[in-house]
């Protein structure tokens, strides 16, 4: 990592616990041991709500509740971005005026609020700025 604070999406810390995932999971995997040493990466609330349903519920070998919630426990630790509703509104309004869904929204407006200078998904357009935000496809 480059010395520059990094928002990392839902689907980045999902992959690196999905075992069918191949190569994504092992990029994820080295993304966010990287962003642990760095101390660098920051996750918002909504983020973590995110990978506990989807690693619990959505994935072809799902985890159980005791060791996601472990996980989530552990990211707890990094920059934590608490969805609370001047987020939620600023996040309407960049809904309204860019087109992304409200949900990538809320992920943008988290990681502007944190001051990231990067955003990781591979959600979003690669490449594209918001604001300070540079999104970037980490699986490209």
């Amino acid at each position: 990592m480059s010395g520059n604070r990094t928002f990392v999406d839902t689907n980045v810390f999902v992959y690196a616990y999905d075992a069918s995932a191949g190569f994504k999971r092992r990029t994820a995997q080295k993304i966010i041991a990287g962003l642990w040493d760095s101390r660098l990466g920051v996750v918002s609330t909504q983020v973590l709500q995110e990978f506990f349903v989807t690693v619990t519920r959505k994935l072809p070998k799902t985890m159980e509740p005791a060791a996601a919630r472990e996980v989530v426990s552990d990211l707890l630790k990094w920059d934590l971005v608490v969805v609370e509703g001047p987020l939620i509104l600023d996040a309407i309004d960049l809904h309204r005026n860019h087109g992304y869904s409200f949900w990538d929204s809320l992920i943008v407006t988290a990681a502007g609020k944190a001051g990231c200078a990067v955003l990781l998904s591979e959600d979003l357009a690669s490449g594209h700025s918001i604001g300070e935000v540079t999104i970037r496809n980490p699986f490209e």
